[in-house]
């Protein structure tokens, strides 16, 4: 699959507001956060540094399924610590690759101990129906006779 451009080009097209949470947050918080802001999961920064990610799947499988509640719970409870990060020079296929592989569906951006950003899955699929749609235009172009001589 030859898919253009890298998870810089992505974050310049996107909003650059980083939603985040503190650990110390409760799961309702989060929840309440998430769903105001139309989004699958947050970023969980402690005294500016990147400590995990909490989404809804983790919400799913590590509260509700269990019987605990949102409201009792903390970020630091059920948040993934285990982050896998990307650089803003990774290609768009690079990190399609190891989120598939994975099993991640948001990947947070970071560069030289700074956080970037964060792209999601549907952030990448974009880019790729983006690319392929711009191949196709040229391909019809060419075949067309629609490029100059």
């Amino acid at each position: 699959m030859d898919v253009s451009g890298t998870i810089e080009r992505i974050l310049s097209q996107k909003n650059r507001e980083i939603w985040s949470i503190s650990p110390d947050a409760t799961v309702y918080d989060a929840i309440a956060l998430m769903a105001e802001k139309n989004i699958g999961a947050l970023l969980v920064v402690e005294n500016g540094k990147l400590v995990g990610i909490v989404s809804e799947r983790d919400y799913s499988r590590k509260v509700m399924l269990k019987g605990k509640t949102s409201r009792t719970s903390y970020v630091r409870e059920i948040m993934t610590t285990e982050l896998t990060t990307a650089h803003p020079h990774e290609t768009v296929e690079e990190c399609l690759r190891f989120m598939t592989e994975k099993r991640i569906r948001h990947l947070p951006v970071v560069a030289d101990g700074s956080l970037r950003g964060v792209v999601s899955i549907g952030d990448l699929v974009k880019q790729v129906i983006s690319s392929q749609s711009a191949t196709l235009e040229q391909l019809r172009d060419y075949i067309s006779g629609g490029y100059p001589s």
